[in-house]
């Protein structure tokens, strides 16, 4: 099981007092595992902010949350072909997912060093995994995210090879479809074109923290599981 973090010292206002019409929450914290184990678990997730000039800590919970449903990606034959050609792991190459994601070769990155640590921290405490698309011993696509029960809470993807992210996508779907799978929640934070056509649906705001509360108490899938 993860190695519980030290409680955080902040608090986060309650999801009753949130702006009905603002994705964004709150501003201000840290980084810190116990931080962002608290923050997941009650619908939030943290990006950079700039206002003024000033870059800060913003904690977000969309009004329309993008959401996959584990049963409902959208897998086409050419898809199916592709996955055969990569080999799927998990958890073996953590960090260079994660800086793979915050290249500042890509466009409108904010995976800073600072949140590339933070979530470091959080992988080794059993909290934070990779799924990982490999072809011919090298790295080639993948996701990362946070899990919390039947929660997956999905950061961000990268790939190097065509279908390499979609092909990452589809073994952490398999890996969900378990006899819980019903119940388990796949964060994307905000649906966008290209994850709408892979299966990505809207939920308000209300209806995922209704659905993220059963999900917590679901235990996690085995292959997500560590020793303590």
């Amino acid at each position: 099981m993860p190695i519980a973090p030290a409680p955080t010292p902040w608090g986060f206002p309650h999801h009753a007092t949130w702006d009905p019409d603002d994705d964004l929450v709150a501003l201000g914290a840290d980084l810190e595992p116990g931080t962002l184990i608290t923050a997941y678990a009650g619908g939030l997730f943290p990006m950079p902010v700039t206002m003024d000039g000033d870059e800060h800590l913003g904690w977000f919970s969309p009004v329309e949350r993008g959401v996959l449903p584990v049963d409902g990606m959208h897998v086409s034959r050419s898809l199916r072909r592709s996955a055969r050609d990569f080999e799927i792991r998990i958890d073996t190459a953590f960090d260079e997912v994660v800086a793979q994601c915050g290249s500042p070769d890509r466009p409108d990155g904010w995976i800073t060093a600072e949140f590339a640590r933070a979530y470091g921290r959080l992988h080794r405490l059993g909290w934070a995994h990779s799924v990982e698309t490999w072809r011919d011993g090298r790295l080639v696509g993948g996701l990362y995210g946070v899990s919390i029960g039947g929660l997956f809470a999905g950061e961000s993807m990268f790939h190097r090879e065509r279908d390499a992210s979609k092909v990452a996508l589809l073994g952490l779907v398999d890996l969900l479809r378990d006899h819980h799978a019903e119940h388990r929640v796949l964060d994307v934070q905000w649906q966008t074109p290209h994850l709408a056509s892979l299966g990505v649906v809207r939920r308000p705001r209300a209806e995922y923290l209704e659905s993220l509360e059963h999900a917590l108490g679901i235990p996690l899938p085995p292959p997500l599981q560590v020793d303590d």
